[in-house]
């Protein structure tokens, strides 16, 4: 897929380099064309210098090939200016924008504009790590009946291995974020200290998991 990306500080400079290692095609727009420094000597995408809502610096990018725009500048307006224009004079329909002020970013939300509110995100993280507990969905089914959830896990569950953890709360563990790295567990995986546990679950069972989570596994002799 070619993806047309608006703005080269330091997301945007990240999000094009992780999507070409992916192997996509992209294309980075930024007014400064020293931010372009940002994405190193390997990266074999184009740097166009110009306003990332302009149509025809849009068009230099790429646009009519593209099959997804992000909007990542320092500005709000800009971002979200240039989200509009890729959706609506370029049909494209994966688009997204970045959002500082939070309130803006509900009202485009609302708007069909899918933004990331930074300020907002950043604060909710903050919150997790500093008070962790319950569940954060991250994702559901659009029956809204099975849903994806980081959930807080009580330090009793390290040293047991996952397939206990999900035999007793009777959920699948979708993957852990262990040392800022995502990674696939096995049966035979052992809950670590600083583990972030992200399990598939009914929507309707939170509140269990959320306790059983929270508890820590049954005595049972000491095994893992």
């Amino acid at each position: 897929m070619h993806i047309v990306i608006m703005g080269c500080g330091r997301v945007g400079s990240a999000l094009a380099q992780a999507l070409e290692e992916q192997g996509h095609t992209i294309a980075v727009v930024d007014q400064d064309p020293t931010a372009f420094r940002r994405l190193g000597s390997s990266f074999g995408g184009r740097r166009v210098t110009g306003v990332g809502f302009d149509q025809d610096t849009l068009r230099e990018a790429g646009i009519e090939d593209a099959g997804a725009f992000a909007a990542v500048s320092s500005g709000d307006n800009s971002n979200i200016i240039a989200a509009r224009v890729a959706r609506e004079m370029f049909g494209i329909e994966n688009v997204a924008a970045r959002i500082y002020d939070p309130r803006r970013a509900e009202v485009y939300q609302r708007l069909g504009i899918p933004t990331v509110a930074t300020v907002r995100w950043t604060a909710d993280q903050m919150l997790r790590r500093l008070l962790p507990s319950g569940a954060e969905p991250l994702w559901r089914d659009p029956t809204g009946g099975v849903q994806l959830a980081e959930v807080h896990t009580s330090a009793a569950w390290v040293g047991h291995r996952i397939s206990r953890l999900q035999d007793e709360t009777g959920v699948r563990v979708a993957f852990l974020t262990r040392l800022g790295e995502a990674i696939l567990p096995s049966s035979q995986t052992v809950l670590q200290e600083g583990d972030l546990v992200h399990v598939m679950m009914r929507t309707d069972e939170i509140d269990r998991v959320e306790a059983a989570f929270a508890k820590g596994p049954e005595e049972e002799g000491g095994r893992s």
